[in-house]
């Protein structure tokens, strides 16, 4: 798990993870124990400048573990229900 984001951070893969506030950080952080707080993954997102594009990358490649763009799964499994939702209204 925490390879993927050791992986995603790897600089030149992607433009927008080289000004990522997590690079560089613990990933035990951002993929917590079961039950463990996610409060300090959080506030690392909460202040970075590109929260979004990390969580449409998240989104985008299924990521089912993990802190990615300031969203557990369990909040990002919302935001693609919405986008569905949202997808089947515009169609």
């Amino acid at each position: 798990m925490q390879s993927k984001l050791v992986e995603a951070l790897a600089v030149g893969k992607l433009a927008w993870q080289d000004y990522a506030n997590c690079r560089g950080a613990d990933a035990d952080l951002f993929f917590p124990e079961r039950g463990a707080s996610t409060r300090k993954a959080k506030a690392i997102c909460g202040a970075c400048e590109v929260k979004g594009q990390c969580l449409d990358y998240a989104i985008d490649m299924g990521e089912k573990f993990g802190i990615w763009g300031g969203l557990s799964e369990r909040e990002r499994r919302r935001v693609r229900r919405e986008r569905a939702l949202r997808q089947r209204k515009v169609s």
